[in-house]
């Protein structure tokens, strides 16, 4: 959803809200305060520690970034950017030092040779302290080629590529329209100002950045066109599922006429082999069962700092309060993967995330705009792992006939390898206009076969019934370590886009 905005006043909020509501049973089915319940054994793996923010301060966190000096950088939702000595201490006493105001909804920011490169709602700019006073005094737009006049027009921006680009994925007007050039759309920024268009078909952003593979891949909320929330890969030329913003291919000749109108109600398989540029979800996250508006995501490169994840893909949620995780691989061309909880009891809505340099993450957000189920308006927190690996899956793979399950600590052979030991079922959502969709077209394959490895740490299934274009959705409750331990989390969900043509290689 990500219908986060700077000036609703209550009246319209609360309708808004019983609108929304409205439009998908299954958010009256399960109140924002009922979830996995895993906090408590989470905590014994991964602490929260409070950062105290300023008193008196409505610090909304939009983005992050860590300095070469070893300060947390902060850009707002309010519009300032904060330098904060601190942060990462053990016992966190910042302090806190404006270096920049007057900006708009902060929702991406790099540092690079003495500059600031952000991106907010009208536009990304450079900016920098030319005097050497901690005070921005020179403001460089370096590109501001979109519309805006509408509050759901939110602005999301990567950190700088490698070539120095920065990535813009541009929100939909009013969820449902794009009446201004580009919303809908994303464009990259180059170092010198040019503005390309990426693709096409976005409606409601609230994270990008890259994948494990270095891939730019973006956070897409339920609604319109989307069944559930997903990650997405910004493919080039691509069109990214909402057919609204085709009224601006005229502004981009370069990507050629628009793509063929999808039909509604229908779904996602079906409608790729009709529209080419139709580029399939990466990674479904089944509503409420992972998330109701994932937001802001980064790759662990803490090079174990973090625990077992290393190269993974994490990822929070605005309306609950939490962290999951992520993994994607191409198959035949395509990008698929796997979402697996992670964290909750987070204290209030998340809209960014950013890894420190001792690899801990830090997380942050505000309330405003949209009920969440963390208890604050907003928050600046840090997940520390305790140095005890958890017992979880740590990730799933694709192969011909099954998946290839690995898991962080080496599993009950006997019971690993017994196919009852699994649950699977599968199921898609309608690809439609209208917003969101329920889970449809279940199905329930037969797991054939469990071949454990040899040091207990993966389990290849072999089964009848893989559904291309479905959610796999596991329950591996009944799986055990070879310690007697129970997993962490015992689901697991994944997005069979493609089913490989030859076997992985033992990853062993």
């Amino acid at each position: 959803m990500c219908d986060i905005h700077q000036s609703l006043v209550k009246t319209f909020q609360f309708s808004f809200i019983l609108l929304c509501l409205s439009t998908s049973s299954s958010r009256a089915q399960q109140p924002l305060g009922e979830y996995w319940e895993t906090a408590e054994e989470e905590s014994k793996y991964y602490e929260i520690v409070e950062i105290p923010l300023p008193e008196e301060t409505a610090l909304e966190a939009g983005s992050f970034e860590v300095l070469p000096d070893n300060r947390l950088a902060i850009g707002t939702r309010r519009g300032n950017i904060y330098l904060i000595e601190g942060a990462f201490a053990e016992n966190p006493k910042p302090k806190y030092h404006i270096y920049a105001s007057g900006l708009d909804e902060i929702f991406g920011m790099s540092y690079k040779d003495g500059s600031f490169f952000i991106t907010q709602q009208t536009e990304v700019t450079k900016i920098t302290d030319t005097d050497g006073d901690e005070r921005a005094d020179l403001f460089e737009t370096l590109s501001d080629v979109w519309g805006f006049r509408n509050y759901h027009e939110f602005a999301f921006g990567s950190k700088l590529d490698k070539e120095g680009n920065i990535w813009v994925a541009l929100c939909l007007s009013e969820s449902y329209r794009s009446k201004v050039p580009f919303r809908g759309w994303c464009l990259k920024v180059t170092p010198d100002g040019k503005t390309v268009p990426v693709c096409s078909g976005l409606r409601s952003p609230c994270g990008i950045g890259p994948n494990e593979h270095g891939v730019m891949f973006y956070a897409e909320s339920q609604g319109p066109w989307n069944g559930s929330c997903s990650l997405k890969v910004l493919e080039p030329g691509g069109f990214m599922g909402h057919p609204v913003s085709f009224n601006w291919y005229p502004l981009a000749p370069e990507l050629g006429p628009a793509p063929v109108e999808p039909n509604s109600p229908s779904r996602l398989e079906i409608e790729r082999k009709r529209v080419k540029e139709l580029v399939p979800y990466a990674v479904v996250f089944p509503y409420i069962k992972m998330g109701r508006s994932i937001s802001g995501f980064m790759v662990d490169q803490t090079r174990g700092k973090f625990g077992p994840f290393e190269n993974q893909i994490f990822i929070g949620d605005f309306s609950l309060s939490l962290m999951m995780r992520a993994t994607t691989e191409k198959v035949n061309g395509v990008w698929q993967g796997a979402c697996y909880p992670f964290r909750e009891g987070l204290a209030t809505g998340l809209l960014a995330c950013q890894f420190t340099p001792a690899g801990d993450l830090v997380v942050g957000g505000t309330n405003r705009g949209w009920p969440v189920r963390g208890p604050r308006p907003y928050a600046l927190q840090r997940i520390e792992w305790t140095g005890i690996t958890p017992f979880e899956v740590k990730e799933i793979n694709a192969l011909p006939r099954g998946f290839r399950v690995t898991f962080t600590k080496p599993v009950d052979k006997k019971i690993a390898a017994d196919p009852n030991s699994y649950a699977l079922q599968t199921y898609t959502h309608m690809y439609r206009q209208a917003y969101g969709s329920p889970e449809v077209d279940h199905t329930t394959p037969t797991i054939l076969s469990a071949d454990v490895s040899e040091d207990g740490l993966q389990v290849d299934l072999q089964i009848k019934g893989l559904v291309q274009g479905h959610v796999h959705d596991f329950d591996f409750s009944k799986i055990q370590s070879a310690e007697d331990g129970s997993l962490v989390h015992s689901k697991a969900y994944y997005t069979l886009n493609e089913i490989p043509e030859a076997e992985l290689t033992s990853q062993n």
